[in-house]
């Protein structure tokens, strides 16, 4: 939920439905979106990220199933909670149609605005109590991360995960405090969002598992390019996140953790990705532990990196090491005493 007012999306066609509604949600404390039809609604959706959405029906351009049916599909919208707005109150197929759809109610009209009211009330404290979404960066958190991963498993989908880990985050954050670290955890997200909305596509997935750690989830055969676009995406937005004076130098001077100033490199960021495929009999705690033991071989070498699994169950992949063929890496100038910071 976002901070302050919670916002409302409302979308009705009919100009009175959607002018009563609006007075009454204000009245009770919420900030209210309005769109006039489906495609406004999605659009409106994905750009805003509203609390919650009331979708009628039956609208021009694009109806309230499809509407919830492509706010369901996004990653970024698929956990806000949405009630459908309805003229056919006895008609059980059309609740069903909804619900399968990915509506989280019905109401029905003529409305009774406190049922409205409560109904609203009911499902922002369900899905604030279920802390589906990172506060800080907007994207999915670890309910939704874990819901869409059984999701896949349960629908028997082979898939492919990334773990995303910033490196020298804590020097970060020592020279420039917290508050700049938020901004560079947001900044973070963007690049990962920016790369999904202009690269991936529909079922694509990325979550913030929390602090510095993020999470994607795609097709097997798009994963690499993801996540090469995801770093070339990081290496360029990084360095701009440092003042000019440390930009230049290509390290930052802090104080360790035996109050010694030392110098720490810039930061970067490892991805790792490994594959789930049912067919092997995989369990996701494999896929977990397969995930860390790359993430932690890719945060032992410098630089922004992409480590990935080499395994004999993928017989496109030829097995080479235990992690795969090394990464590429990108030439960087050495910084003086170049550690890790925690």
């Amino acid at each position: 939920m976002t901070q302050g007012k919670p916002r409302i999306l409302i979308a009705d066609d009919e100009p009175r439905i959607r002018e009563a509604i609006t007075l009454i949600l204000e009245r009770e404390g919420y900030a209210v979106l309005v769109a006039e039809d489906g495609q406004e609604a999605f659009e409106i959706g994905l750009r805003e990220q509203p609390d919650l959405v009331l979708l009628d029906v039956m609208m021009p351009r694009m109806d309230g199933f499809e509407a919830c049916h492509r706010l369901r599909a996004h990653y970024r919208t698929r956990h806000i909670p949405i009630l459908m707005l309805t003229a056919n109150a006895n008609s059980v197929d059309n609740h069903i149609q909804g619900f399968d759809k990915g509506a989280n109610d019905y109401v029905s009209k003529p409305y009774e605005f406190k049922e409205v009211v409560k109904r609203i009330e009911r499902h922002l404290n369900w899905a604030k109590t279920q802390r589906a979404v990172s506060p800080l960066t907007g994207l999915p958190g670890n309910l939704s991360i874990q819901t869409e991963r059984q999701r896949r498993v349960d629908s028997g989908e082979r898939f492919a995960q990334m773990l995303l880990d910033i490196d020298s985050f804590k020097s970060f954050n020592d020279r420039y405090g917290f508050s700049r670290g938020d901004t560079a955890i947001t900044a973070v997200a963007d690049v990962l969002a920016q790369v999904i909305e202009t690269q991936g596509h529909a079922g694509d997935f990325v979550g913030h598992i929390g602090g510095d750690d993020f999470t994607v989830i795609t097709e097997l055969d798009r994963v690499e390019e993801l996540a090469e676009a995801m770093k070339q995406g990081l290496q360029e937005r990084m360095p701009q996140l440092y003042d000019e004076e440390d930009r230049a130098l290509g390290y930052v001077r802090v104080l360790n953790r035996r109050h010694e100033f030392e110098d720490f490199p810039l930061m970067s960021v490892t991805i790792a990705h490994a594959a789930y495929d049912p067919a092997t009999g995989m369990h996701l705690a494999q896929l977990d532990d397969q995930l860390r033991e790359l993430k932690e071989y890719g945060k032992s070498l410098p630089g922004f990196v992409v480590v990935s699994e080499r395994r004999r169950s993928h017989p496109e992949v030829a097995p080479e090491t235990p992690y795969g063929s090394p990464p590429k890496l990108e030439a960087e100038p050495p910084a003086p005493r170049k550690s890790k910071a925690a």
